[in-house]
């Protein structure tokens, strides 16, 4: 399957594993939309999602190379940091008893500890005060964007299982991502993905289902979606209805250009 990359835009679907839903009730929907704010929001921008009783739609655009690469820095430079406290005393062959230079003795009296210069300066600059800048690859992008798919997934797993005292994987494991083309394949699997209700019979109108971006998007609301850009790539708000409106009469049209064909070789 081919891995997801920065700066591209793409169709992300994914189904229960099993004939079970995995949204069972109203908290569900929400739990896993507080939960992709925390896993996803920061790797991709959001354009339009649709969560059904057993299956959801995503449409999203990674983040550019440079965002996911300091997203990646910062990560790294926070699990390090936990290793350099703890390895600090035994790097620097400072004895326990001078090393813990704050520790209350006396019934809250500081006893002075007596270090040396190249003992106490743990944070001394080297190089002339240049930093060597740590270079990511496409393998750590590739892996760190799937990785945060995967810890939603896992994620919600587990407070679900938990909740519904079930055991065992709910998602199928790899998810399906379709690259969007262009700005009209983008429009078209918008449409498509809030089509999905009507389509499953849930509802007869948009507006009509809650779990969707639908109703944030032609009401101006900005907290998942980027509805502003949508909007504008739409043309507006009346052309964003309009080939809505469009899609409820013709599904086949829609269904149709949102699926891409191979090309020919």
């Amino acid at each position: 399957m081919q891995p997801l990359q920065p700066d591209t835009s793409y169709h992300i679907f994914n189904h229960a594993n099993g004939f079970e839903n995995v949204f069972r009730k109203e908290e569900n929907f929400y739990f896993f939309l507080e939960k992709y704010r925390l896993y996803i929001s920061p790797i991709a921008e959001t354009y339009a999602y649709c969560l059904m009783p057993n299956h959801f739609h995503l449409v999203v655009r990674i983040r550019k190379r440079a965002v996911i690469e300091e997203l990646i820095r910062n990560k790294n430079k926070t699990k390090n940091n936990f290793s350099k406290v703890s390895n600090l005393e035994q790097s620097y062959n400072i004895p326990e008893n001078q090393f813990n230079i704050t520790k209350t003795v006396n019934f809250g009296k500081v006893k002075n500890v007596n270090l040396s210069q190249n003992q106490f300066n743990i944070t001394k600059t080297v190089n002339f005060g240049k930093v060597e800048e740590i270079i990511i690859s496409d393998s750590e992008i590739e892996k760190y964007l799937s990785k945060q798919f995967a810890n939603l997934f896992s994620c919600y797993t587990q407070s679900f299982n938990k909740v519904y005292n079930r055991m065992g994987s709910l998602f199928i494991k790899n998810f399906k991502r379709e690259p969007i083309r262009d700005k009209t394949h983008f429009l078209n699997v918008v449409v498509y993905t809030h089509r999905n209700p009507v389509h499953h019979g849930f509802c007869s109108k948009y507006e009509d289902w809650d779990y969707s971006s639908y109703n944030d998007i032609i009401n101006g609301v900005c907290d998942l979606t980027e509805t502003n850009k949508l909007l504008k790539m739409a043309g507006g708000l009346e052309s964003f209805t309009e080939r809505h409106r469009f899609a409820l009469e013709d599904f086949t049209a829609i269904y149709e250009l949102e699926i891409p064909k191979p090309k020919d070789d």
